[in-house]
């Protein structure tokens, strides 16, 4: 009964981040409609993505601590009330700031409720193929752009971008509040609610969260994680334009993102397994040094089949590595303190991701392009090969549940 509803979990928790990402990264593609016909620049619509970053992160470390009090239902319920609000109020904006926090800061917070949770929650109910399950949870980021981003696009053909983003308000509403009343607690992570303690843990006190966040294992996980995603978020969110400035039609543009999308849900598969079989910390370099090289290489790309090519290759990398820090996570730390830990090293993260939208709109408002930010990415992506070197050897003795 466990092993069957973790993979319930697992397909709900791929619907639920399908549903939630591809809402936010929807901005993407409303990018250019709302800078036309509100006249705020690219800095200030960017910026909004930047703000959700940070609130994604900061949120999601509470949201995280949080479901390991009283269990993922909840925080995901609140989530998606929240992220529905949040859409229909930035629909309602007269300014940049009030865009800006709607858009940014409230549809951050409910994005945080998601992703870290029902990670934490999965793995709870996954005695084994860990980095399969992780990275079948996180397919639903992979789908977003195939599903959720045509989706939009479609919609600002058929009325403006604030009607659309009702439409995609309600839409959040009626999936992600229905299917947050399926999400259960795992059985294992209800008993070490209650005793303190996993089954089956080494003896002695368990680690402290003040342990974890001071520990070597902690720093490295933190710091890869944030230079892997300061490495993406540029290219994810400003390609769609590039690729516009470079003289595609918005809909082809939108079909790189799709691509991108597709090569990630392959690379999630993909490196998952290869995670399970040959390690976690090896399968997370390599898939760090191809992303770094593919981000570099979209300074080379200016033709439809070029963007193909090399978004392809870029989502395969991030969108396989991705997945990887929260079984790293379980591996150092155990499942006790999974949600909190995993929470703050995503909250480092999302400094990282926040990053992107602004810098790359900033470059491109100040040089008239993004050559700089490709060449950037490249730099910071072979920085975070380096410090991912640096992960010490795995302790084992406590981190493995027992069989509820």
């Amino acid at each position: 009964m466990k092993i069957k509803y973790g993979w319930v979990m697992v397909a709900i928790g791929a619907f639920m981040t399908c549903i939630a990402i591809g809402a936010m990264f929807s901005l993407a593609v409303f990018l250019q409609p709302i800078t036309q016909a509100t006249g705020w620049s690219h800095t200030e619509v960017s910026s909004a993505m930047t703000i959700g970053f940070l609130a994604m992160g900061a949120a999601g470390f509470g949201w995280g601590a949080l479901s390991d009090r009283i269990g993922p239902r909840y925080v995901v319920l609140a989530g998606a009330v929240l992220l529905g609000l949040g859409l229909f109020l930035a629909s309602r904006a007269q300014s940049a700031l009030q865009f800006q926090l709607a858009f940014g800061l409230l549809v951050g917070i409910a994005i945080g409720s998601f992703f870290t949770p029902m990670i934490a929650a999965v793995m709870g109910w996954m005695d084994e193929h860990r980095g399969l399950a992780v990275s079948l949870v996180s397919v639903g980021v992979g789908v977003a752009p195939m599903t959720m981003s045509p989706f939009a696009a479609w919609l600002i053909t058929q009325m403006d971008w604030r009607s659309a983003q009702v439409v995609l308000a309600v839409l959040v509403w009626a999936t992600l509040i229905p299917a947050a009343l399926f999400v259960r607690r795992p059985p294992a992570a209800q008993a070490v609610a209650q005793t303190g303690k996993e089954p089956g843990a080494a003896e002695g006190p368990p680690m402290s969260l003040r342990d974890a966040f001071v520990s070597l294992p902690f720093a490295v996980l933190a710091l890869t994680f944030f230079a892997c995603c300061a490495a993406h978020a540029g290219p994810i969110f400003h390609t769609v334009t590039y690729a516009m400035t470079c003289g595609l039609a918005p809909l082809a543009a939108v079909t790189i993102y799709s691509v991108e999308g597709l090569a990630g849900l392959g690379g999630r598969l993909a490196l998952g397994v290869l995670a399970d079989r040959l390690g976690v910390k090896r399968v997370l370099i390599a898939g760090l040094l191809i992303q770094a090289v593919a981000a570099g290489a979209f300074v080379f790309a200016s033709r439809l089949g070029e963007f193909y090519a090399v978004a392809a290759t870029f989502g395969f990398a991030y969108g396989g590595v991705m997945p990887l820090y929260a079984v790293l996570a379980r591996e150092y730390f155990g499942q006790r303190i999974l949600g909190a830990v995993f929470g703050a090293a995503a909250m480092v993260s999302s400094l990282g991701m926040a990053l992107g939208p602004a810098v790359g709109g900033w470059i491109f408002d100040r040089f008239g392009g993004y050559t700089w930010l490709y060449i950037g990415s490249f730099a910071v992506g072979i920085g975070a090969v380096g410090i991912a070197l640096a992960f010490p050897p795995f302790r084992r003795a406590n981190v493995d549940l027992a069989p509820a």
